[in-house]
């Protein structure tokens, strides 16, 4: 995981000298800036976006409070209180601080803010966390196999039946309807040719020309035409024509 991203903000140089030393063996954080002053402090906010501040209250030109009215609501950082008045405390919590340091802290003092304040900006970062995993997962799972047609209804004189599509050698389309031709016979279905292929297994029938769509498993040879075109025979005698404006369809297949 990144560190959080840290900001000391004291008027004192010795104080942000101390929390820097305090923070120098957390590889969790890390120091990226320091302000000295009220403004300098909403500058380098707004300029760094830190995950956490040390923020003293009283300070030249902008008091700790109104440093966060200046950055709130574009930046919320977690936000530490140090001070050396205890009078700002109940203010400080009323703001949502993470914690107050009252100057002098030891380091034993200064341990517990700072594992409040890691502690918050864990359990703020884990949703955030648990989407990209979520992302992540979705965008490396398979989509489920989609599902063809296996067979097509066929209405016929009074009666309904189904024909096997592996049984089918090629679809001719002549307007508002399509002639299935199989070994046995023809068959008609009532469709648009554009409409029916995109329900048809690609990797088992291919579109070669505007009025038909083949079955690859009935072809047997494949020669070159005129003009770039092909002529495709079939294991059962039948020749199609296999146009340019196919060409793309025609290279997959011939690899």
């Amino acid at each position: 995981m990144n560190p959080y991203h840290t900001l000391i903000i004291d008027d004192e140089l010795a104080a942000r000298e101390v929390i820097r030393t305090l923070l120098a063996d957390t590889p969790l954080l890390r120091v990226v800036d320091e302000a000295a002053n009220g403004l300098e402090a909403v500058q380098k906010i707004l300029l760094h976006r830190p995950h956490l501040i040390f923020l003293d209250i009283q300070m030249p030109r902008l008091d700790g409070f109104s440093v966060l009215r200046k950055v709130w609501p574009d930046h919320q950082p977690t936000v530490v209180f140090t001070t050396a008045y205890d009078q700002y405390a109940l203010q400080a919590f009323e703001v949502n601080a993470i914690d107050y340091l009252l100057k002098p802290f030891d380091e034993i003092r200064f341990g517990q803010a700072l594992g409040r304040a890691i502690e918050r900006l864990n359990n703020q970062n884990q949703p955030k966390i648990e989407a990209l995993l979520a992302q992540l997962l979705s965008a490396h799972t398979p989509a489920p196999p989609r599902e063809y047609l296996s067979r097509v209804l066929v209405k016929e004189q009074g009666r309904m039946y189904f024909v096997n599509l592996n049984d089918v050698q090629y679809l001719d389309a002549d307007g508002n309807y399509i002639t299935l031709h199989t070994a046995t016979g023809k068959h008609i279905v009532y469709d648009s040719l554009t409409k029916l292929e995109t329900r048809l297994d690609p990797n088992q029938f291919v579109r070669m020309h505007r009025s038909h769509i083949v079955n690859l498993a009935y072809v047997q040879e494949v020669e070159t035409h005129f003009n770039g075109d092909y002529i495709v025979h079939l294991k059962l005698g039948q020749t199609l024509k296999w146009t340019r404006n196919y060409r793309d369809k025609i290279q997959a297949f011939l690899g």
